[in-house]
């Protein structure tokens, strides 16, 4: 998975999770979130410091952020585990559960 397709999928997550109502936020890292919006909001906040990460060729840390909003997505029901296999896949374009997401 390259720079280019994580960009695409961190642009569908936005996407998809300001599409289900999620706002930006920056959850405390020593709380338990209580509810569904928590979760999506904290990841739909993880996004943009991603994208930096990605300049700065921190890709590592990219791809185990990139884990952490996939097990989200998934536990919350918006995605499938084979949905989100197939985001990681450069060979299979990137579909939201309506729109189709352009590289």
């Amino acid at each position: 998975m390259d720079a280019n397709r994580v960009r695409g999928v961190l642009e569908l997550y936005r996407r998809e999770l300001e599409a289900i109502g999620a706002s930006p936020l920056d959850f405390p890292h020593d709380s338990i979130p209580l509810i569904p919006r928590n979760i999506l909001g904290h990841c739909l906040g993880m996004l943009p410091k991603m994208l930096e990460f990605i300049d700065e060729g921190r890709m590592e840390k990219v791809f185990r952020w990139l884990g952490f909003i996939q097990g989200a997505l998934w536990a919350l029901s918006i995605y499938t585990l084979d949905d989100l296999k197939n985001h990681n896949r450069s060979d299979v374009p990137l579909v939201n559960r309506t729109t189709p997401i352009g590289e």
